[in-house]
């Protein structure tokens, strides 16, 4: 199994192959708009346009698993696009955990545990670094700010 073989739906409500990423850097991210770390969304447009031209795609999956992202996608994309300038792919709201976890999640969390022993995501923001091959290579806690994980997305491209 590799990341290129789970889809997703895009924030536009279309079915998407992440197959259309293959051979890039992804830095797959579950985000919320309601949520004190909801700044990151600037860090990571910053970091999306200082790196795209170089093979980095930031992926968003907005979740409301921890009851901060009550917002439809259209209102979502909305307050991404005003308030953060938001270019990078935006997805559908998904569960990042329990019965109905995206198959995507689901697989992140296997490649990269973290600190749980179920691999459980404890909050908005984690993130997800995989190489050019679609290897799941890192997970970073929601406080990880994005320059603090600069250097490995870096080092990947």
């Amino acid at each position: 199994m590799s990341i290129y073989e789970f889809t997703a739906r895009t924030i536009d409500g279309e079915i998407q192959s992440l197959s259309i990423y293959r051979g890039n850097v992804l830095l797959i991210v579950n985000v919320a708009s309601h949520c004190g770390l909801t700044p990151q969304y600037g860090d990571l447009e910053s970091l999306y346009r200082r790196y795209r031209e170089r093979g980095l795609v930031v992926l968003g999956f907005p979740s409301n698993q921890f009851e901060q992202e009550p917002d439809d996608e259209a209102t979502i994309k909305a307050f991404c696009t005003r308030n953060y300038a938001v270019t990078f792919p935006l997805f559908a709201k998904i569960a990042v955990n329990g019965p109905d976890t995206h198959p995507l999640f689901a697989y992140l969390k296997q490649q990269q545990p973290g600190l749980s022993p179920d691999g459980e995501i404890k909050w908005n923001f984690t993130k997800f670094l995989v190489d050019r091959n679609g290897r799941v290579v890192s997970r970073f806690a929601p406080a990880d700010t994005v320059g603090a994980i600069e250097r490995e997305v870096v080092k990947l491209l």
